[in-house]
């Protein structure tokens, strides 16, 4: 089994870290390089660094935040946000980056992802995915469901029968492709949005629940899982980390390569050690 890998993410607010729940209510969160150091010191296996301002004068802020982070740090890091063509790319990628990310560009412009496999290789290729559960309607019933699985015995059954982790055979748990923070649904759906980047070139998926995001409740199991079996590469399970048992059922249950969280490790409410030592002690292979 490949030694499973833990991933800090930082969120860069006009060359600040920051984190909120949902993308929203963005609390100062301390210096990037100054962060970075201390997960290189703390056992991070990589760093994700994401451009949530995406304007162009953010963009190179963070390319001189990508140099400085170069210079002081010694694992790999993705940078994403506002890459929106090959030479933006390049000039990250020239900055420092190892990997760039790539998410509502790619949605757009899903020839993207092939361009840039195909300039820099697919190992530097990082596809974002931002996935919002849909809500769906039991057959014959008048409840409304949303973010939680339920099954139901028959379409005359009240919700008496709730089995959470298991899609409803009537109505097939499903989510949808959003982009711009999840400020925009595209109508795409995230399994086969996944099948599509793979087979354009992409290395990586980085997938984040938005519904679980900043709530500590725990990754999104049936949704990592779901395209965790569905491609051939790694998946990186992102979105609700609130305690190192999470970290494990993202990388078993959920079937994730890495497992990525922020404000946990931000505001060290959990060290990256105390991750590592949980999954070694529980039978995971980590770095």
């Amino acid at each position: 089994m490949l030694a499973k890998r833990i991933i800090p993410c930082l969120d860069v607010h006009n060359g600040r870290v920051v984190k909120g729940i949902n993308f929203i209510n963005l609390v100062d969160a301390g210096d990037p390089v100054a962060q970075a150091q201390v997960y290189d010191a703390e056992g991070a296996d990589e760093l994700v660094f994401l451009d949530i301002t995406a304007t162009h004068e953010a963009r190179q802020t963070v390319m001189s935040m990508a140099r400085a982070v170069a210079d002081q740090v010694f694992i790999p890091f993705t940078v994403g946000g506002g890459i929106r063509t090959v030479d933006d790319m390049r000039a990250m990628l020239r900055s420092g980056a190892d990997k760039i990310s790539l998410n509502s560009a790619a949605v757009r412009s899903p020839e993207l992802i092939t361009q840039g496999a195909e300039a820099f290789g697919s190992q530097a290729i990082v596809i974002a995915i931002d996935a919002r559960r849909k809500e769906f309607q039991v057959p014959g019933s008048r409840f409304q469901l949303s973010r939680s699985e339920f099954r139901v015995s028959s379409s005359e059954s009240p919700l008496s029968t709730l089995a959470p982790s298991q899609p409803s055979a009537l109505s097939p748990l499903s989510w949808e492709v959003v982009i711009n923070g999840g400020r925009v649904q595209t109508g795409l759906d995230v399994v086969q949005w996944a099948i599509e980047v793979a087979q354009r070139g992409a290395g990586e998926i980085l997938l984040t629940s938005m519904d679980a995001d900043g709530t500590k409740a725990g990754y999104d199991i049936a949704l990592t899982r779901a395209v965790a079996e569905t491609v051939n590469i790694p998946v990186i399970a992102s979105g609700g980390a609130g305690r190192v048992e999470h970290f494990a059922q993202a990388l078993t249950e959920g079937g994730a390569a890495a497992a990525l969280a922020a404000s946990l490790f931000h505001f060290n409410e959990l060290r990256i050690r105390e991750v590592k030592a949980y999954l070694r002690e529980n039978g995971i292979a980590v770095r």
